[in-house]
């Protein structure tokens, strides 16, 4: 709900749960390391319906920075993407006065078009019912106030309440984990962070190198697993120990049952003896150096009979 639809918390408390919280380098970490372009729509990302998705990506372009997730975050907890059925979603008002799937106050959807211009595309004139116009909307009003500089305080804007913030914050990571799942090849890379990106950009680029026992890179011919492992992490300015087992050890390791994100490392063998590691690039794939007679590849990075230990992230964003 908009601004001023919701009780005001007083400036110096909102400063104190900032410091408290961490958020600011826990926020940039996260969406300052997304990207919009590679978010296909056509493919349904989690919840949001493709239209929608298309049009949050479209609007965050108008506040350069901003992340389309937080968009679609607030888009989610605001109205369902405008599939609540409730009062003031597509036509009326609610109990405070808001109104349209983005739920703006009238003043306040007035007081944005007073100071820009809503791209082509929706109703003329604008329409805060219009999710076009809405969305693009919300773009400029988090812009305005702050986005995607102090993005805490920008969404706090949007709603005055820290329970609020917080909830969009948390479904924003949500969505931009689930957009960035990954492709499973090298034609489509999506993933959480750079270094992640960086790490699977060059493992694609060894593609067909022979696997060479003990081989760091093109100098002795080739790669072993954790060479290009290391190479890779390496070329995203992470370092990693040399061994498949050293790499397991340097985590941080990732929790049985949590859901993979391309950049993890994937690990076989036992707790005693981890023979082998690959990189993880979604969609079930990896890419790694197999074993004598092969070459790197991309490949199923489950099958019958393996006998997969564990996976790690050392790519991991900074803590919240």
């Amino acid at each position: 709900m908009m601004a001023k639809a919701a009780a005001v918390v007083g400036t110096v408390l909102l400063v104190a749960v900032l410091a408290a919280a961490g958020v600011v380098n826990a926020v940039s970490s996260l969406f300052g390391s997304t990207s919009s372009g590679h978010v296909n729509c056509a493919k349904p990302v989690d919840d949001i319906p493709p239209s929608f998705c298309a049009l949050y990506i479209a609007a965050a372009r108008v506040c350069p920075g901003l992340d389309w997730s937080v968009l679609a975050a607030i888009g989610k907890i605001e109205t369902d993407h405008a599939r609540l059925k409730a009062p003031g979603v597509s036509i009326g008002e609610n109990f405070a006065g808001a109104g349209g799937p983005m739920q703006f106050l009238e003043p306040t959807f007035a007081g944005v078009l007073a100071h820009h211009t809503i791209p082509s595309g929706g109703a003329t004139p604008p329409s805060r019912y219009n999710p076009h116009d809405a969305i693009h909307a919300a773009a400029f009003y988090l812009c305005d106030s702050g986005a995607p500089r102090d993005l805490y305080k920008a969404i706090f804007a949007y709603n005055h309440a820290d329970w609020y913030v917080r909830d969009v914050l948390a479904q924003a990571r949500k969505y931009a984990e689930s957009a960035n799942l990954g492709s499973g090849n090298c034609t489509e890379i999506r993933a959480v962070t750079p270094a992640a990106r960086a790490a699977i950009e060059y493992a694609c680029t060894k593609l067909g190198l022979d696997y060479v026992w003990g081989g760091d890179g093109e100098t002795e011919g080739g790669f072993d697993c954790s060479g290009l492992t290391k190479a890779a992490y390496n070329a995203a300015g992470v370092e990693l120990p040399r061994t498949a087992h050293t790499q397991y050890n340097a985590g941080p390791v990732v929790p049985a049952g949590e859901t993979l994100l391309p950049g993890d490392l994937v690990f076989y063998g036992t707790s005693r003896d981890i023979h082998h590691v690959g990189l993880y690039i979604g969609a079930g794939q990896m890419i790694h150096a197999p074993t004598f007679g092969q070459v790197v590849q991309v490949g199923p990075y489950r099958w019958t009979g393996d006998d997969y230990y564990g996976a790690t992230r050392p790519h991991r964003p900074v803590s919240t």
